[in-house]
C-alpha cells in the first residue's frame, strides 16, 4: 500500500488513542507492524520487522524497552477518516513503569494474548493496570493460525483468570495479517473518543521524553484540553519554567512537524530545553499567558527495587558518566542515582533500577551509547533498619549498615509473586519457592493444563537467579510477575568479604543468617577462582562482624631461590628461604590486589 500523506486534523470524535499490552513474546511488536502497514503509515520500501523498536538493543534481543508512538490515518468502512494514535508498550515486568505512563495517555487498550500459550503472568499485571485506569479493553487472540492454537481454551482462561468478557475477542495472526482489517474496525467502533475541548485551558501531559544533542529535550505529550501552536509561550507547571514552542508535530511514525495540536491529540514538542530537569515525565504543559488552574495528576514516581554501584574503569570518566546518567534518566525516568565512593573502586554512582533486566539494559546502553567502560557491583535491595536508639533508616547499600550491636531489627522487602506454569511442573515450582523462603498464598487451576501459583517471597531471593532457575525447572514454560507488598523483619546479617584482612565494601552482602555460612563459603571459593595469583599469599575471608565464617587461601607464586646455591651447609639454603619469606611478608603489606569485574558478578552466580 502506498504511503499516505497525513491529513491536517480530524474532529475529536474521530480520534482514538490506544496502547497495545501483552506478555513478552506474544506478538505485540508484530501486530504494531501490521497496523502501520495496513493503514499505509509505512511505505513498502520502509517496511521492516519490529518497526517501532528503534534501539539496536531492542532488535538484538527481540524485546521492546522504550514505548513508541505512531499516528495512523485510517479510512473506516463508514467512509470517514479516523486518526488512530498508537502507543506501543514494553512487555517485560521490569518495564511496568513505561506501560503505566503510556496508559495515562490512552482511552483504550488492545490486550494481546497468544492463542497457543494462553494467559501469562505479565498479561494479568498489565490488564489490571488498564482496568485501574478505567480503559476500554479489546481482547485480541494472536497467532490463531498456529497448529497449537486453542482459541476456546484461551478464551475460557481469559474469562476465568482476568474476569473480563472475551466472547467478542478479535482473532488475528499478526504475522500474516489475518483478521487485522476487522481489528481496525473494532478499534474505531469500540474505543471511546478522547474527552476535553479546544475551549478549555491548555493542559498537556508529558508521558515520554528523550534528549537530542542538537535540539535539546524532545517531549511526547497528550493534549487533555486546549491547543498548542508553534511560537506559543508555554509553561511547565512542576518547575514553573517558561519556554517558546519552537516546533511541534506528530510521529507518523517519523517526526512530522505541524503548526498546531488540539485537545485529544498526541504529538511531540521542542522548546530548545538544554536543562534536562526542566521537562520531567509526568509534568503538565500549559499556556504561559492563560495558565490552567491545576496540573494533571501525572504519575506515581517509579519504585526502584534493585540498587547497584556503577563505577568507571578509568577515574577520568567520572564526569562523562554523570552526564550520561543525566541524559539516560531523561529517556528512562525509572532510574535514580546518587554519587558514592568505594575504597576498592573509587568514585562512581549508586543507581536504582526496577529489576535485573532493567539493570542489564541500562549498563549496556551506558557502554554503547556513551562509549564508557564500567564496573557494576552486585545488585542489592533496600532494607528498612531500626537502630537500637529507635531510628528508622532505609539502607540500599550493605556497607552503610550500622554495626550489629547498634541494630534492633532489619526488615527486607517482600513481593507477591504470581507464577503461571503447566500442571506437570507445579511440584518443581513449589520446591523452588520454598527453598527461597517463600510462603504460599494460593494455587488456582486455570483449566486442565495451566496453574497459577501465588507466593510471598523476599525480593532479595527473586533478584538473584530466581527467574533463570524457574525457566530451567519448567523447560522455559513458566512466567513470573511480582509486586512489592511491604517489609518483613527477619534474622538478617551482613556478610563482609575481606581480602588480606581488608574489607572490600563493594562485595558486602546482606543475607539470612541460616544461609550466611554457605553463601560465605561459596563466595570465598568463587573469589579464589577469579582473583589472579600474586607473588605473595592472599587470604580471602567471609565474616559476620568480627567472626570469620569462611576462608580460602590463594598460594603465592613459588620461585626456587636455592637453585644457584650449590653444595655447602643446609643453613645456607635455609637462610635464603627465610630471606624470601620476609620479602613476601613485606610485599603482602604493600601489595595491591586488582579485583576484576567478574568478582562483583560472582555474588549473583553463587549457589
Amino acid at each position: 500500500m502506498a504511503r499516505q500523506k497525513p491529513p491536517a486534523h480530524v474532529p475529536r470524535e474521530r480520534v482514538r488513542n490506544f496502547s497495545i499490552i501483552a506478555h513478552i513474546d506474544h506478538g505485540k511488536s508484530t501486530l504494531a507492524d501490521r497496523l502501520l502497514e495496513m493503514t499505509g503509515t509505512v511505505g513498502e520500501r520502509d517496511q521492516k520487522d519490529q518497526f517501532l523498536d528503534k534501539m539496536e538493543l531492542e532488535r538484538e534481543r527481540g524485546i521492546t524497552i522504550k514505548s513508541q508512538t505512531a499516528r495512523l490515518n485510517y479510512v473506516a468502512a463508514d467512509g470517514l477518516p479516523y486518526q488512530l494514535n498508537l502507543i506501543d508498550t514494553p512487555g517485560h515486568v521490569d518495564f511496568t513503569y513505561e506501560v503505566s505512563r503510556s496508559l495515562k495517555a490512552c482511552e483504550g487498550v488492545l490486550l494481546v494474548v497468544d492463542a497457543a500459550q494462553g494467559v501469562e503472568a505479565q498479561t494479568l499485571a498489565n490488564v489490571y493496570m488498564a482496568i485501574e485506569e478505567d480503559l476500554e479493553i479489546i481482547v485480541v487472540l494472536n497467532k490463531v493460525d498456529l497448529p497449537a492454537a486453542d482459541v476456546d481454551r484461551v478464551t475460557a482462561e481469559i474469562e476465568d483468570a482476568i474476569g473480563i468478557d472475551a466472547h467478542d475477542a478479535q482473532h488475528v495472526s499478526a504475522k500474516t495479517g489475518l483478521g487485522v482489517p476487522a481489528l481496525l474496525e473494532a478499534i474505531v467502533a469500540r474505543l471511546p473518543a478522547p474527552k476535553g475541548t479546544i475551549e478549555e485551558p491548555t493542559r498537556a501531559l508529558i508521558f515520554d521524553s528523550w534528549y537530542d544533542p542538537y535540539r535539546g529535550v524532545i517531549a511526547m505529550v497528550r493534549l487533555m484540553g486546549g491547543e498548542l501552536k508553534k511560537g506559543q509561550k508555554i509553561r511547565f507547571m512542576a518547575t514553573g519554567a517558561d519556554y517558546e514552542l519552537l516546533e511541534l508535530g506528530i510521529m507518523a511514525p517519523e517526526m512530522t512537524p505541524m503548526t498546531e495540536l488540539y485537545a485529544g491529540e498526541v504529538g511531540y514538542i521542542i522548546c530548545g530545553i538544554k536543562e534536562i530537569r526542566d521537562a520531567r515525565v509526568g509534568d503538565t504543559v500549559t499556556d504561559a499567558k492563560r495558565p490552567a488552574p491545576t496540573a494533571l495528576s501525572g504519575f506515581e514516581p517509579a519504585q526502584q527495587m534493585v540498587y547497584s554501584g556503577i563505577f568507571p574503569v578509568e577515574s577520568a570518566d567520572f564526569e562523562p558518566l554523570r552526564e550520561a546518567l543525566d541524559k539516560l534518566a531523561l529517556n528512562d525516568a525509572a532510574i535514580s542515582y546518587e554519587a558514592e565512593t568505594s575504597g576498592a573502586l573509587g568514585f562512581g554512582f549508586r543507581v536504582g533500577f526496577l529489576g535485573l533486566l532493567h539493570m542489564e539494559i541500562v549498563q549496556e546502553r551506558l557502554e554503547r551509547e556513551f562509549d564508557l567502560d564500567l564496573i557494576t557491583t552486585a545488585p542489592s535491595v533496600v532494607y528498612r533498619v531500626v537502630t537500637s536508639k529507635g531510628e528508622t533508616l532505609m539502607i540500599e547499600n550493605p556497607k552503610l549498615l550500622p554495626l550489629p550491636q547498634n541494630l534492633s531489627e532489619i526488615a527486607e522487602p517482600m513481593v507477591k509473586a504470581t507464577i503461571h506454569t503447566p500442571q506437570e511442573y507445579v511440584g518443581a515450582v513449589l520446591k523452588l519457592c520454598e527453598e527461597r523462603r517463600g510462603v504460599q498464598h494460593g494455587i488456582h487451576y486455570m483449566g486442565p493444563s495451566r496453574v497459577m501459583v501465588t507466593y510471598e517471597i523476599p525480593l532479595s531471593e527473586i533478584i538473584l537467579d530466581f527467574f533463570d532457575k524457574l525457566k530451567t525447572k519448567t523447560s522455559g514454560y513458566a512466567s513470573l510477575d511480582y509486586e512489592v507488598i511491604g517489609f518483613n523483619a527477619d534474622d538478617l546479617v551482613k556478610v563482609d568479604v575481606l581480602i588480606n584482612g581488608e574489607p572490600v565494601d563493594a562485595l558486602a552482602i546482606i543475607v539470612h543468617r541460616s544461609a550466611a555460612a554457605s553463601r560465605g563459603r561459596v563466595l570465598c571459593k568463587k573469589m579464589k577462582e577469579i582473583l589472579p595469583r600474586q607473588q605473595f599469599e592472599i587470604a580471602i575471608q567471609a565474616a559476620i562482624g568480627g567472626k570469620v565464617i569462611a576462608r580460602e587461601t590463594i598460594s603465592a607464586f613459588r620461585k626456587n631461590v636455592t637453585a644457584k646455591c650449590y653444595g655447602g651447609d643446609i643453613t645456607r639454603k635455609r637462610k635464603l628461604l627465610e630471606k624470601q619469606k620476609a620479602g613476601k611478608r613485606r610485599m603482602k603489606q604493600v601489595g595491591k590486589i586488582e579485583i576484576p569485574q567478574a568478582a562483583f558478578m560472582a555474588i549473583l552466580k553463587t549457589e
